[in-house]
């Protein structure tokens, strides 16, 4: 159930409560035997000009941009969120291997595993696009390396194989939606694992040869035009790893704020989070000296020039230690990089004149 007393940013899509409501869209596969608690959008208080300001910036660069765009910015210290089609679904794509991440450093934190522990990573476990460590398997037939290792992999280069491996060890899919529920994170599915969401959006069935030199580009390419074409635009309208905006920035709050983690585990994955390689042209490229950004990219297939997923969420830390969760969620657009990077700077630069305002306004008012 949704109670939603207030939200900024909806007029343009009014089915999105409803959307938001649906526990059943929220999962991928069987439903969980667990009572959901109300997801609570704060009623608007008394704002400063400053988050009028916010509010006004992001309606103006969603609206603006030729695409299916999602955003919201979270103020972590006052709790307010300024979004557009925030309570929206769009494709996460490698988004979402915060919540492998998150599942992980839970079993750690419950002493049911050790960053030092290792696991052995076999031609078998291989799945599709990028993946880094996939020489390093085929060479060795078997390649060990450590669950910390695996959790860099996963989260600095976005390695598919280092995510997937972790996500057979957790327990797969369903326990991966077991802990959302468990930890309250609402408005987030998580889908089937790499290899199944990427050939289920090509249209195809997957199987494990896919994962052999270009396989899967080959199957793909012989897929019929009209049933890829049905494939990805399913996907695109109801993504089965599909997360709102504004239950990303809620997560992440929750994240930087330790209600999610112990101390230890809470500095160690957002401090990976910091180590991110990936995305440099998007939230990365929009910051100014003295800010610090934790943070996980997330891409998607192209078809015919269009791309489903295009996305950079994280944590925006000012010189002064305010700090702002941040989703930029961009479902389908055929627009080019530069434009797209050039939005995902904006909301970047909206958020810094925002905390730049607030700070007057504090000072102003003693």
């Amino acid at each position: 159930m949704l109670v939603l007393l207030a939200a900024c940013g909806e007029s343009s899509n009014p089915r999105s409560t409803a959307a938001l409501a649906d526990r059943s869209a929220r999962h991928a596969g069987p439903k969980l035997d667990i009572p959901e608690p109300p997801l609570i959008v704060p009623l608007r208080p008394s704002l400063p000009s400053a988050a009028i300001h916010l509010d006004e910036a992001l309606q103006r660069l969603g609206q603006r941009f030729d695409g299916s765009v999602g955003i919201a910015v979270r103020d972590v210290a006052t709790g307010w969120t300024s979004h557009f089609r925030g309570l929206d679904y769009f494709p996460q794509q490698s988004v979402s291997k915060l919540w492998v991440a998150l599942g992980i450093f839970d079993r750690i934190d419950q002493g049911l595993l050790r960053p030092e522990d290792e696991i052995v990573v076999r031609p078998e476990d291989l799945t599709l696009f990028h993946q880094p460590m996939r020489a390093a398997v085929l060479n060795s037939g078997g390649y060990r390396i450590t669950i910390e290792g695996l959790l860099v992999r996963a989260l600095t280069q976005s390695d598919n194989t280092a995510s997937d491996r972790l996500l057979t060890e957790y327990g797969g899919p369903d326990a991966v939606r077991a802990l959302l529920d468990t930890k309250g994170i609402y408005a987030v599915r998580f889908g089937p694992g790499e290899r199944l969401l990427q050939s289920r959006t090509a249209g195809l069935d997957w199987q494990q040869s896919y994962a052999s030199g270009g396989a899967f580009y080959a199957a793909r390419d012989a897929v019929p035009a009209v049933i890829r074409r049905q494939a990805f635009d399913a996907y695109v309208a109801d993504p089965i790893d599909g997360a709102t905006p504004y239950g990303i920035v809620d997560a992440l709050a929750r994240l930087s704020t330790g209600h999610l983690l112990s101390a230890q585990s809470t500095a160690r994955m957002t401090g990976i989070m910091a180590e991110t390689r990936t995305g440099a042209l998007r939230l990365k490229s929009g910051l100014q000296p003295g800010w610090r950004l934790a943070h996980k990219t997330g891409t998607g297939q192209v078809l015919e020039g269009e791309q489903a997923g295009y996305n950079d969420v994280g944590i925006l830390t000012s010189p002064s230690g305010r700090t702002y969760t941040i989703a930029v969620m961009i479902g389908r657009t055929s627009r080019p990089l530069s434009e797209r990077s050039a939005l995902i700077r904006a909301v970047v630069a909206a958020t810094i004149d925002y905390d730049a305002d607030f700070t007057l306004q504090v000072n102003a008012a003693g």
